[in-house]
Formats: C-alpha cells, structure tokens, sequence
C-alpha cells in the first residue's frame, strides 16, 4: 500500500460539529478489548505540533516525499540538515496526560492493542507495550542499498562530528521530525553515507508517496478483526493508511468513537466525535473509571 500524499481534505456532506460527552469513551473501555488508534493530535500537549489542526505545520510545510528523497541529493541534504535539527527537540519531548492514560487503560486490560501514525515514541515512553507503529520510528535508521538498520542517536553522532557547529535556529518543528530552516541556513550542510556500505541512509519512518510494509497492514488488520471497538485518539484520519482501518471496523459492526477536536475524514463511520483536548478528556475518563494514571514525575531511580 502507498501512502497517498494527501495533504488536506474537504468534507462534501454535512458533518457534526461533534460533542463533549466522554460516556462513549467510558463505556467502551468498560466493555474492554478497544484498539486505540493514535495521530499526531495526541501528541500536542507534548509540544509536538499536529499537520492539520489549528495551527498545524501543513499551513507552512510540505513533507518530505519518498520521491524527492531518493531522487534528489539536494532534497536529502535540506532533510537530514532539518531533521537533524529537529531530532534534538523530539529528543526532548516527553508523554503527556494522554500518553499516560493510553497507557493506563493497557495496564487495566481494557485495551486489545494500540496502533500508532506518530513516529515519535512517546506511546512507549510512556510505558504502553506492543505498540504498532504504523509509520515507522524516528528512532530508527535504515540504508536503502543494503537493508542495515542502526539507532538514529549514532546517525546522530556521526551528523554532528560532520557539521560542527551547525547551530541554527528553526522556525517551528514540524511532527516528521523536520525542523523549518531556509535554503540558507541548510548552507553546505554534509550528509554522511551508510556506515557499513556507503549508500543512501533513510530514517525508518515511511514518506508521503512510499509503501507501508504490507505484513504490518496485516498486522492492523488482524487487531481490528480482534477488538471489540476502535478507539481514535487525536488523528484527522486523512491519510487512507489510517483511514482504512475505520472503515474496516464500521463494515463490521465495530463501534468507532474518535476524540478530535477538529471535523474528520472518518467521521461519518463514527458512532460519534468528541471534540475536546485528549489530555483532559482521557484523564477525565480515567478518573469516572476509577483508573489510577501516572502523574508523569520521574520515579526513583
């Protein structure tokens, strides 16, 4: 499956406004096995900017396409310079009140599973297990000549001892991980090959315009046909990779409730859309459950 590069969407029916009432997120959690299905929405309120919404990177940003990154050695080079900006903010994001309580309604066992299109970790940093990563990771590093995967710090390590001092400042980042910097301050910025083969090295997050590897289609799939209701967490669903697995659930009969503060692409599969922030509507959820969510303070090391 290809990724299609939609980058906006316009609804052609009339669509509700949406509502505040959490009961329908309640109820399903009380009724247990609700595959969450996650977006760059949740992971605002850790300062990671959505696509979409109010103020979302899309209003200044084009994405990096599959296309352009394999074709273009000058697009490679504006990514890695942006993206190496970017990493060191996205490496010090941390989970939010949403985060926790995803985590929280796991370790309760009312989840059957949590399938996320962010790329930023954070559903794990927040100690959810099983994670599917629908995108990919920014974590992660791979070599399109030779298949090798490393840890995106090393790449890291490696870009900064090759452009020292390469300090800019950006103007916003992005949630891919991209920083906004001018053709300027890209400069001469220097990408460095494959460690082990010399080739073309890609962060293992899937592009616009490039394949979603088909057994981790499957793999959504299967934990659809396994949950008893699907979850939608902060996600416009504009993108038909995640799109399709609401539609999948709707055809059979599966209850689909999304929490998005802003009209979706899925809405109309939905039994109903709560238009309230994720943090405060999942802790007050947590809370009328009587389900205890970590406060985020570290613990004792």
């Amino acid at each position: 499956m290809r990724m299609r590069p939609t980058l906006s969407w316009t609804p052609t029916e009339d669509v509700s406004p949406g509502t505040t009432d959490l009961r329908p997120v309640a109820a399903a959690l009380s009724t247990g096995r609700v595959l969450v299905l996650s977006g760059a929405g949740i992971s605002t309120e850790s300062g990671i900017p959505d696509y979409r919404g109010e103020g979302g990177s899309l209003s200044r940003h084009t994405p990096m396409t599959y296309q352009d990154f394999t074709s273009s050695p000058q697009a490679r080079r504006r990514y890695w310079a942006r993206s190496h900006l970017g990493w060191r903010t996205f490496g010090r994001a941390r989970p939010n009140a949403g985060h926790r309580a995803v985590t929280a309604f796991g370790r309760e066992g009312m989840l059957s599973g949590v399938i996320t299109q962010n790329v930023d970790g954070l559903h794990q940093a927040a100690g959810s297990e099983g994670v599917v990563e629908l995108h990919g990771s920014l974590d992660r590093v791979t070599c399109l000549t030779c298949g090798t995967f490393s840890l995106r710090r090393e790449l890291a390590r490696r870009l900064e001892e090759a452009n020292p001092g390469f300090r800019p400042v950006a103007a916003a980042i992005n949630p891919d991980g991209d920083a906004d910097l001018t053709d300027g301050q890209v400069g001469d910025f220097h990408v460095v090959p494959c460690a082990v083969c010399g080739g073309i090295l890609k962060p293992d997050v899937v592009f616009f315009g490039e394949t979603v590897p088909p057994r981790r289609v499957e793999q959504c799939r299967e934990l659809v046909r396994e949950a008893a209701s699907l979850l939608v967490l902060g996600s416009s669903l504009t993108v038909m990779s995640g799109l399709r697995f609401v539609r999948q659930a709707a055809e059979t009969g599966k209850p689909v409730v999304i929490v998005n503060r802003d009209v979706t692409r899925g809405d109309r599969h939905a039994v109903t859309r709560i238009a309230l922030p994720l943090g405060t509507a999942l802790a007050t959820v947590a809370g009328r459950l009587g389900v205890p969510v970590d406060d985020g303070t570290p613990g004792p090391v």
